[in-house]
Formats: C-alpha cells, sequence, structure tokens
C-alpha cells in the first residue's frame, strides 16, 4: 500500500486479534459456553489481555437457534463476569456485536474490546428456524425457508443475464478449493453439485449447516500497536437495511451493500481482499456488483480485475465453506484482519448480511500501517 493510512473518525481502532473454532456440522457433546471458551481464551491469549483488562465485552447470538431466552447470560460464564464486566448483547450476527462495540471505542468510554459470536444450528431444522424472519402477517404463514428465497433470487439473476448455472458452479468450487488452506472450514475440496435444492439452486450452491464461534479483540491507537504487530485498523466501517419484504426490492442488486461501502470508504482507494459474506453462490454475484469488485460470476478465479487490480475474493473459503449462524460475518471480518496481521493484505473489504436475500448489510474497510 502506498501513501499514509487516513481515518475518517475521531479514534483509531484496529482489529488486534482473531480466533475461531473448528466450524463442524454437528457439537453435540459441547454446550455453548463450551464451544466458546476454548475462542475467548485464544484471542486473549495473542493479546496478552486478560479478560478484567478488556473494557467492554459484546456479544452476537440468536435465541431461536438456542431454543431458550436470554440464552446469551450463559455464555458470559466463558468470559468470566467477576470481577463485575461492561457487557452487551446483540441478537444479531456478531459483525453488529463489533459494531457496537467499535462505537464504544469512538465515545472513549473504552480503549479495548471483546467481540464474539457463536450458533448451533445442529439441533433445529435451520431453513424452517429463519422463516421466522420473515413478515408474519403475509409470507411467513407460507413457510418459505431460506433456500426457496435464495432460488428466487439466484433465478432473478439468471433471467437478467448476469449468471447461469455453470457459473455459480464455479463460484462454489474456488471457494471449498480455497477453503483447502483452512483448517477451521467445515467443507474444503472437492465438493459435489448435487441434486436441485430448489432450481436453479444445487445442494453445492447452499451454505453448510453447522455450528462454530468465533472472538476478536479491538483496541484503540497506540495500544493497538503495543498488543499487534500490524493491527487490521478500520478505516471504515456502516450498515444500512432495505425493505422488509423482497418483493419490494431489486434481488439482483444490493443498493444497501453498496451505500454502506460508500460511506465506509471502500471506493476511495484498492482493495486486495474481499471476505464476503454469500451464504449462497449466487449472492457472490450481487456482491461484487455492489463494492465494485467485477466479475459477473462467470469466472471462477478468486483474483478478481476489479478496476482497482486484482482481488482475492474470499480467500478463506467463505460461507459456502463454513456458515455458523451468528458468526460467520464476524468471521469475514476477522479472517480479512488477520490476513493484514500476517502481511498477505494492505487493504481489504469485509462484508455482513442478515436477513432473507441480503437484506441487511454491514461493510468495513480494514487497512494495514504502510509498509
Amino acid at each position: 500500500m502506498t501513501g499514509p493510512r487516513t481515518s475518517r473518525y475521531a479514534r483509531d481502532v484496529a482489529v488486534v486479534a482473531f480466533a475461531q473454532s473448528d466450524h463442524l456440522r454437528r457439537t453435540d457433546e459441547l454446550s455453548e459456553v463450551e464451544m466458546v471458551m476454548p475462542v475467548l481464551h485464544e484471542v486473549l491469549a495473542a493479546t496478552g489481555l486478560k479478560a478484567g483488562e478488556i473494557g467492554f465485552t459484546c456479544s452476537g447470538s440468536s435465541d431461536y437457534l438456542a431454543g431458550r431466552a436470554f440464552s446469551f447470560t450463559m455464555t458470559l460464564d466463558g468470559v468470566g463476569a467477576w470481577p463485575p464486566i461492561s457487557e452487551s448483547h446483540v441478537e444479531m450476527d456478531g459483525a453488529w456485536a463489533l459494531y457496537e462495540a467499535w462505537v464504544k471505542i469512538q465515545t472513549g468510554e473504552a480503549d479495548t474490546a471483546l467481540v464474539y459470536s457463536y450458533g448451533k444450528s445442529s439441533p433445529g431444522s435451520l431453513r424452517d428456524v429463519l422463516t421466522r424472519q420473515l413478515d408474519p402477517y403475509y409470507l411467513a404463514p407460507l413457510w418459505p425457508d431460506a433456500v426457496a428465497l435464495a432460488a428466487l433470487q439466484a433465478q432473478a439473476l439468471v433471467d437478467a443475464g448476469e449468471t447461469d448455472e455453470s457459473a455459480l458452479a464455479a463460484i462454489a468450487a474456488r471457494s471449498r478449493a480455497d477453503a483447502a488452506a483452512n483448517p477451521h472450514a467445515q467443507l474444503r475440496g472437492a465438493v459435489p453439485q448435487g441434486d436441485y435444492q430448489v432450481r436453479p439452486l444445487r445442494t453445492g450452491d447452499c451454505p453448510p449447516v453447522g455450528d462454530g464461534a468465533a472472538a476478536v479483540v479491538l483496541a484503540a491507537g497506540d495500544l493497538a500497536r503495543q498488543l499487534c504487530e500490524r493491527p487490521a485498523w478500520i478505516t471504515g466501517i456502516d450498515h444500512r437495511i432495505e425493505a422488509h419484504g423482497p418483493g419490494l426490492r431489486d434481488l439482483t442488486d444490493s443498493a444497501s451493500t453498496r451505500i454502506a461501502a460508500q460511506h465506509a470508504g471502500v471506493f476511495d482507494a484498492p482493495v486486495d481482499t474481499a471476505e464476503l459474506h454469500a451464504p449462497f453462490s449466487s449472492q457472490e454475484v450481487v456482491l461484487r456488483k455492489a463494492l465494485g469488485l467485477g466479475g459477473s460470476g462467470t469466472d471462477s478465479g478468486s483474483g478478481t480485475d476489479s478496476g482497482f487490480g486484482a482481488v482475492a475474493v474470499n480467500p478463506s473459503g467463505g460461507a459456502l465453506a463454513a456458515n455458523p449462524m451468528m458468526a460467520a460475518g464476524l468471521i469475514r471480518i476477522g479472517e480479512a484482519a488477520a490476513r493484514i496481521h500476517r502481511g498477505a493484505s494492505d487493504r481489504a473489504v469485509a462484508h455482513a448480511t442478515s436477513g432473507p436475500c441480503l437484506q441487511q448489510n454491514l461493510v468495513a474497510v480494514l487497512e494495514g500501517d504502510p509498509r
């Protein structure tokens, strides 16, 4: 990266550590606390901080997945709530918990934050659970599940000439091939496309259902440099939401992603890494267009000419390789930050989504100090 790194915010805040669990189809032998604790210990050990030295803690999870109210209070046992801690929770993917923690640091109320998220999808039918996100009067009673809604979006893209089934298969194959280097991924290497789940989406176009957890540590200013050799500075972050009803949106585009990207400064300079939360192969096509990354879904290489230069899209394998509900978006930010930490990236964009057909989207820009 050339030129000095710039920030548009009152305080410079960086991701200084990232950890995640192995993502598995089932973890029947583990409670949520037992799944989260090793990840929390790992991420704190990476910084040398103790739990009592963290200024703010924020978690992301879903009571629908856990099947009980206020389920997040149990996992605080994994954090350690004594001495008393400053803590909050979002009923969202952990990427939104990170946003809350980032705001907390911006206000000056904390200098460090621990953000974690987790989800166990294995105990029930995830496709049915996600239907509860829909409009309760008109859509939810029809029980259109997440795959059926994603298939409507995919078919709209095919009808618009923006992709086809072979291009979608190439996206899925590339993602899982890249995941071969990711020891935490649930699916790696050659994965058959399989039969149609809902046309035009085959099994290979859909994310795996599984359990997993992730955590990051945020720190401000000079403290970030003390805790991490090469911090991943959050130079821009924004999230936007679109109309609740899929019928009220253009499913071939993501205006909310584009607007969030503009406010986060994605288009201000070249990016070399893009970690996109695209649970379905067709959604990568939509996100590439919204973020100006090029590629209509017909290119099969992870290196993409965006007009900015070559961009590695989902080098971790993305959500097609591991999609733990409520953690997959935070993992996109963590994976992008980890590439900056180890010098594999200088400026990255990370994206998280929530809701049907990319309804709500968060975009963050992460940069390393000039080398």
